[in-house]
């Protein structure tokens, strides 16, 4: 492994802070990565330097503003290898990705009676828009089961695949539990029945390489801030052929062509999809993120982060009543356990105030809960910058929580 971890801690700066007296121990990254500081920098030197609205103005900061957001755009191309710029939409995030599609995609292809697959791994974000658009389309969202190991049963997926089938929208890495799915598997049976997909991705874009074109999915959702850029953009990545029949959705600014009182025309991808003044200075920053990324090699940091995942786990389980929910075969750094007779938000407090972050909760994720009978879990969320001494932090933290509490 080529990580040099003590250099990359020192490119993010909150990693130095301490919490309650003590070093900060982030665990929450499938909630939110932290920032290298060339991100941060790149936010300043725009508002410092560029900042200026772009695709319309005829002057010089409008111009490299433009050339810099249009340059991004081109970075997150080939971070995922799609076939073309313009099939890269910047969003708000992948929630606001999943719903454009929802909307959109939903109010060309969708009627009454037809039929949109999820898995019960999803996020809310990938059920919620599909309930609003089978409520207004009278579709019918159908719901792939899962093993108490946390994998979709692939057999019963394929059972509910039928020519009523318009959209299978799955996501990629569980964020509740970690299971990676069998998207390439998914993806052939659905397109075997010329069925688009749609994956919900954030989960897999901070751990592995995604290549669109080798996967042949026809879209796919993911955030910045969960590659280690900021908050409040995302990436709609869509295949052409489907982003030029969909209509637009939202309207007003640059996605326009010509505007009268009587009709308007829009504009050409990916603008058609890009309404009002983008979020440039951000763009920008995850530019900054994918490039970072990029110099430290997602083979490097997939396989660093599979060493921390599987020390952790090995640690956890030796201490007593502790049960790790999520044992898929295959799985990113993300371990989501409760602690027998403990709630997991009690749990979380006690650690906090030892110096470790973690998350507790149904993680957006209630019929996945629903499912594995139980209210929540805590969640932590490993990254590329954190330690094995953090673990042991950690660990050791957990074990004087369990004290506290039980004497």
């Amino acid at each position: 492994m080529n990580i040099d971890i003590n250099k990359i801690r020192k490119d993010f700066p909150i990693l130095q802070r301490e919490v309650y007296g003590k070093p900060l121990v982030y665990f929450d990254n499938a909630a939110t990565t932290q920032k290298p500081s060339v991100v941060i920098q790149a936010l300043s030197t725009y508002y410092e330097e560029q900042n200026s609205n772009i695709h319309r103005a005829a002057h010089f900061l409008g111009e490299e503003a433009t050339v810099a957001y249009e340059e991004s755009r081109k970075n997150v191309q080939t971070f995922i290898n799609a076939e073309n710029a313009h099939e890269i939409i910047f969003t708000k995030g992948t929630t606001d990705s999943i719903n454009l599609v929802a909307s959109s995609f939903g109010k060309k292809f969708f009627k009454e009676d037809d039929e949109i697959i999820v898995s019960t791994l999803e996020h809310h974000s990938n059920i919620v828009p599909w309930q609003f658009i089978c409520e207004q389309s009278g579709a019918k969202l159908r719901v792939i089961p899962i093993s108490d190991s946390g994998e979709i049963i692939f057999s019963e997926y394929q059972k509910l695949l039928n020519d009523k089938t318009k959209l299978v929208a799955i996501s990629h890495v569980s964020n509740a539990i970690g299971t990676i799915n069998p998207i390439k598997e998914v993806i052939k049976e659905a397109h075997d029945l010329n069925i688009p997909v749609l994956i919900d991705g954030p989960q897999a874009i901070p751990h592995m390489k995604i290549d669109v074109q080798e996967l042949d999915c026809d879209f796919y959702t993911f955030s910045s801030h969960k590659v280690y850029g900021p908050m409040g953009v995302g990436t709609l990545y869509g295949k052409e052929k489907y982003l030029n029949e969909m209509p637009p959705y939202q309207g007003g600014g640059e996605m326009i062509n010509n505007v009268s009182f009587e009709k308007t025309t829009y504009n050409q991808l990916p603008f058609k999809f890009e309404a009002g003044t983008p979020n440039v200075a951000d763009v920008i920053g995850f530019s900054e993120a994918i490039k970072y990324i990029r110099s430290i090699g997602m083979d490097n940091i997939s396989s660093y982060e599979k060493s921390l995942a599987q020390y952790a786990e090995q640690e956890l389980k030796k201490i007593p009543g502790v049960k790790i929910y999520g044992n898929a075969k295959h799985k990113a750094s993300v371990i989501s356990f409760i602690v027998e007779d403990i709630h997991p938000y009690d749990m979380g407090m006690i650690i906090d105030k030892l110096g470790v972050a973690v998350r507790t909760g149904h993680h957006c994720a209630q019929p996945l809960m629903n499912r594995l009978g139980i209210q929540g879990t805590i969640r932590a969320s490993l990254a590329f910058y954190n330690t094995i001494e953090e673990i042991d932090l950690f660990i050791a933290a957990i074990n004087k929580a369990k004290t506290m509490f039980n004497g």
